[in-house]
């Protein structure tokens, strides 16, 4: 994934692992691809940031064709920071693809077991948080911001799975995206707090930083997902400004990278 933004392709992050669950499909958008214009240029999916809707609705017919579904099966949440999880099923095909208005409220996690449906969450340094049935038939994901990880957002959705669909979390592949790394997420020692675990001091540093990814990792394992089921990316997405918008490094006037998956549609 190093094109430079301008080239038409449209790339995503995938998860070695999570690609060979079979019947699924997952990614997650590079900037790369797409039709926005600076400074949510190209592949902006954000419908809240200030870009053109027209131009938002084009890179998100193109990202669902990439991925093979129909753009009018998105399901999208409001992504609240929060710590609650919507079940979505065929009555919510469309929510929040087209208008901001009408995704599923309140909420910052999305798990279906419908197949084709598209689940689509939107990121620009929150970490975005996979998970699969080993066998494909529920699939899940999350948006990790730092309020939304102490709100239990990740052992809420494990939790969803295992309550609704009988999955067992030691049954679950996960996949932890790109997202802020530690060496860029510097806070304040209010947040530290809430991370003992995962608060860095780096070299010459006057406040701690926190590693979100270490953190989404620990709470799976801490909700029963096996660690050796859960594929970590590399990159860190405000170190990366040709590839990834960053809200944190472009302060706060930029784009979305999405965070798709679903069961694929039924021939």
């Amino acid at each position: 994934m190093s094109n430079p933004v301008g080239r038409s392709e449209i790339e995503f992050w995938r998860e070695a692992s999570l690609s060979s669950v079979p019947g699924i499909v997952h990614g997650f958008s590079a900037r790369t691809g797409g039709v926005s214009a600076a400074p949510w240029a190209g592949l902006n999916l954000g419908l809240h940031v200030g870009d053109d809707p027209e131009a938002v609705l084009a890179n998100r017919r193109a990202v669902s064709a990439a991925l093979g579904f129909a753009p009018e099966r998105l399901v999208c949440a409001e992504q609240v920071h929060g710590g609650e999880v919507c079940i979505v099923g065929d009555a919510d095909a469309g929510r929040g693809a087209g208008d901001f208005d009408s995704a599923i409220p309140g909420v910052d996690a999305l798990v279906t077991a419908t197949p084709g449906l598209l689940l689509a969450l939107f990121f620009a340094d929150c970490v975005p948080v996979f998970l699969a049935d080993v066998n494909g038939g529920v699939v899940a994901v999350a948006h990790g911001g730092w309020k939304g990880l102490v709100s239990g957002v990740v052992e809420n959705t494990v939790a969803a799975l295992h309550e609704r669909f009988a999955v067992a979390p030691s049954r679950l592949r996960a996949a932890i995206g790109p997202c802020i790394g530690p060496a860029a997420f510097e806070v304040g020692p209010e947040v530290a707090a809430r991370f003992p675990g995962e608060t860095l001091w780096l070299p010459a540093a006057e406040r701690p930083h926190v590693d979100l990814a270490r953190a989404v990792r620990s709470r799976l394992i801490a909700a029963g997902v096996s660690a050796e089921s859960i594929g970590v990316a590399e990159e860190c997405t405000a170190a990366l400004p040709d590839r990834y918008f960053s809200h944190r490094r472009d302060a706060g006037r930029t784009g979305r990278m999405g965070a798709f998956i679903g069961i694929t549609p039924p021939e």
